[in-house]
């Protein structure tokens, strides 16, 4: 594929996780295989690069680290939190090149005349070529060209969180810059959102997918902070087999006059309702089913939201996939590797396991 800064969506696949970073390029492949996603745009990891090299920035960075830090001490939270600060701080003082700063707004207003809307909010999302979850950062509902440039220089940044500064200091990997692509989606204006396993999660059962919903955005989901309504789908069938109300006390939605977003209660009433109906919990699990599909077999992680702003046949949106972790170690670690696969499948079916 062809280097260049800024990639639509739909001109990507699976093949562009070195150019645009995992995200992007797994949003790209949903999109070409008929799921909806956001629409929007992605920024390749040749962005990163030449923002820190023609800033002289990485210069900055390394002699900073080299003089004042080792990997050692960068496995402190409290050093790695001080380095952090610093390091992102001669980043967001940089100015974006000229050509670099043209680019990317003419794709932002670009996307506000396909979407009907003047300054149309965005998320500005990290999109690491491995899958880095909670290192770095996403900004929410950012308006207007100048926000773009602003959030996207401090998205780069955030490749220096302490988090990841103490990652890469305790794997002996390079301390210093770490390209990343950057996604920038029209924001969700989620009537409901949450997450979606392609497995029951408690027992690791591959023949059922499950749903897990709330009010608003899906960070209340993913952070576990309330107890969301819950639906068990049969895979093969999609057959909705169990559906179990959450409590939903808090919905994490924006304030539009305070521009923050923000844990609000949920009257009672809507609480006591069930926040997806039975067409949208089987149009979710059957992108669930095709996800997992489109992506080798293997069960899925995925975030997904129900957006207000668009039509009923397109406002399901799938926003990220990633392979399902914990199920997948333990079938690694359950398989003896000392023993022959004869030997493992004929102590299975006598110890009265299922094999997957």
């Amino acid at each position: 594929m062809e280097q260049k800064l800024v990639y639509w969506m739909r001109e990507l696949d699976k093949s562009a996780l070195n150019i645009v970073g995992k995200k992007c390029a797994n949003l790209g492949e949903m999109s070409n295989m008929g799921l909806t996603v956001p629409p929007g745009f992605a920024i390749s990891v040749v962005g990163y690069e030449r923002f820190m090299k023609e800033t002289g920035v990485d210069q900055e960075i390394h002699e900073y680290l080299q003089q004042n830090y080792g990997s050692e001490i960068l496995k402190k939270a409290s050093e790695a939190e001080a380095a952090s600060n610093a390091v992102r701080k001669m980043i967001e003082d940089k100015t974006m090149p000229e050509d670099m700063e043209k680019e990317i707004i003419d794709a932002y207003h670009t996307l506000g005349k396909e979407m009907g809307m003047d300054n149309v909010e965005v998320s500005v999302r990290s999109s690491g070529a491995v899958s880095m979850p909670g290192q770095f950062e996403t900004y929410l509902y950012v308006r207007g060209a100048g926000e773009v440039i602003t959030h996207v220089i401090r998205c780069w940044g955030s490749t220096f969180t302490p988090r990841a500064i103490m990652f890469r200091a305790e794997k002996g990997l390079d301390l210093g810059i770490w390209p990343i692509g950057v996604a920038v989606i029209k924001m969700v204006n989620a009537k409901a959102a949450g997450i979606m396993f392609t497995l029951n999660p408690v027992t690791g059962d591959r023949s059922k997918i499950t749903i897990e919903a709330n009010w608003g955005l899906g960070e209340s989901v993913v952070s576990g902070r309330v107890e969301p309504d819950r639906f068990k789908i049969n895979k093969i069938t999609l057959e909705i087999e169990e559906k179990r109300l959450g409590r939903k006390e808090e919905e994490y939605i924006y304030d539009s006059d305070k521009r923050i977003v923000e844990f609000k209660e949920v009257p009672v009433e809507r609480q006591k309702e069930f926040c997806l109906t039975d067409e949208e919990i089987g149009k979710l699990a059957n992108f669930g089913k095709q996800a997992e599909r489109l992506f080798g077999g293997e069960p899925q992680d995925i975030e997904w939201a129900i957006d207000k702003d668009l039509p009923s046949e397109n406002n399901t949106l799938l926003l990220q996939a990633r392979p399902e972790t914990i199920w997948a170690s333990k079938q690694k670690k359950e398989v003896p590797r000392a023993r022959s696969a004869l030997d493992y499948i004929a102590s299975t079916l006598v110890e009265g396991r299922k094999l997957k």
